[in-house]
């Protein structure tokens, strides 16, 4: 499997993952049990879940007013648009798949 592939996996599942969270955790808030620490949801975000917790935000309305939550989340989207943009520039691309390549040799042989 590609590095690229394998990058992809990771990120498609980590949403997937970070968007279900913020569904337990609205589900949670609205029977009164339990809830799922910020620090936990925000990590997620930070590692590449970004995008399934603004999505989930957005379909949930869920920690929608919350600060610092809010603000912590939009600076991760911004960090993730931007390494996401700088993807696109040759250099920078080249660079990162390099990377991405000799960690997936490192890790799986």
């Amino acid at each position: 499997m590609t590095p690229l592939a394998l990058a992809m996996i990771y990120l498609l599942s980590l949403n997937l993952v970070t968007f279900g969270l913020f569904w337990w955790d609205k589900q949670c808030a609205i029977h009164r049990r339990w809830r799922v620490p910020e620090s936990t949801l925000l990590t997620l975000c930070l590692v590449g879940g970004a995008f399934g917790a603004k999505t989930g935000q957005g379909v949930f309305r869920h920690k929608t007013r919350k600060e610092p939550f809010r603000t912590s989340l939009n600076a991760i989207m911004v960090l993730h648009v931007g390494f996401l943009s700088a993807l696109v520039l040759p250099g920078f691309r080249a660079s990162v798949m390099a990377l991405l390549s000799d960690a997936s040799a490192a890790l799986f042989g």
